[in-house]
């Protein structure tokens, strides 16, 4: 059991994360998924339940596989060798988790690269319904927050979490009692989080809370939504509900249509207030809005 004690900074900061973490569920979905397929590296360097290292599950590289590859590729050998060796601590020792747990290069290379192909397998093909099914929960639990406030939301997330204001109990896989970082929450529901949540508290972070939701249901309406926005427009639609940077120039290579009619097509879908579009450097950034996540969502109903 984790107590978090949280202070009226941290409150004021509680928040859902914006989408999936897309190499944050593919470390989680190695152990959710080891008994189907989970890759060999996966299986002999991630523990089959329980802890995983804490640098496999970055805050950074929210926006693609990639950047989150990158960000467990950057963790400091310091770093990687706490986390192995407590993550470790009851599995047999092998000459592959030596090296990890020593943090080699060559070892983290190899689980990185291993992340990635695991999720490109077995999670990239449903990264649709697993990005609109958080956004179509996040709209939930924003509807409950405006009902009942950060006390009803807290109380309402999961069976294994418990809100005694101002504690937040998690049972988990290790027990501490620990304070609030002041920089708030971050809760993310996860298909593949296993049983129990799972708490990371690192130092000049919002405190990161994973915990277990229903998984969506698969989606089946691409024909119909073919049909009601055109072939190009739909296209261009479900582009924006996989993961990754979506710039226009991103939208129309994916489409394979021209940087001008990219343009023109998500002006249309702003304008009907299914994306949203806003100005980063040189480039213009585009985004689902929840109307855009449910009506990418409709076939699952």
């Amino acid at each position: 059991m984790i107590t978090l004690r949280l202070s009226s900074a941290d409150l004021g900061r509680v928040r859902f994360v914006t989408r999936p973490h897309p190499v944050g569920v593919a470390a989680l979905a190695s152990q959710s998924l080891r008994g189907a397929a989970a890759p060999g590296p996966l299986r002999h360097l991630l523990p089959a339940c329980g802890l995983l290292p804490d640098f496999v599950t970055p805050y950074q590289g929210l926006d693609s596989v990639e950047a989150g590859l990158d960000a467990i590729r950057a963790t400091p050998r310091r770093r990687v060798r706490a986390d192995v060796a407590r993550a470790y601590a009851h599995l047999p020792a092998t000459p592959w988790r030596r090296r990890l747990a020593d943090g080699d290069r060559e070892a983290v290379e190899l689980l990185a690269s291993a992340l990635g192909g695991w999720f490109d397998e077995a999670l990239r093909p449903r990264w649709r319904e697993l990005a609109l099914g958080h956004r179509r929960w996040t709209d939930r639990a924003a509807r409950e927050w405006a009902r009942s406030g950060v006390d009803g939301v807290l109380s309402g997330l999961h069976p294994a979490i418990r809100w005694r204001a101002p504690v937040l109990e998690v049972d988990t896989w290790w027990n501490a009692d620990l304070d609030g970082t002041g920089e708030g929450v971050l809760l993310a529901p996860c298909p593949f989080a296993g049983s129990r949540p799972r708490l990371l508290v690192a130092r000049g972070r919002p405190a990161l809370l994973v915990f277990p939701v229903a998984p969506p249901a698969v989606a089946g309406g691409g024909d119909a939504l073919a049909r009601l926005l055109g072939r190009t427009r739909a296209a261009v639609l479900c582009r924006l509900g996989e993961p990754g940077r979506h710039t226009t120039t991103a939208l129309a290579r994916a489409a394979g249509i021209s940087l001008p009619s990219a343009s023109e097509h998500a002006a249309a879908l702003r304008a009907a207030g299914l994306l949203t579009s806003e100005r980063a450097g040189g480039a213009v950034v585009h985004r689902l809005t929840p109307l855009g996540a449910d009506l990418l969502g409709g076939g699952a109903g």
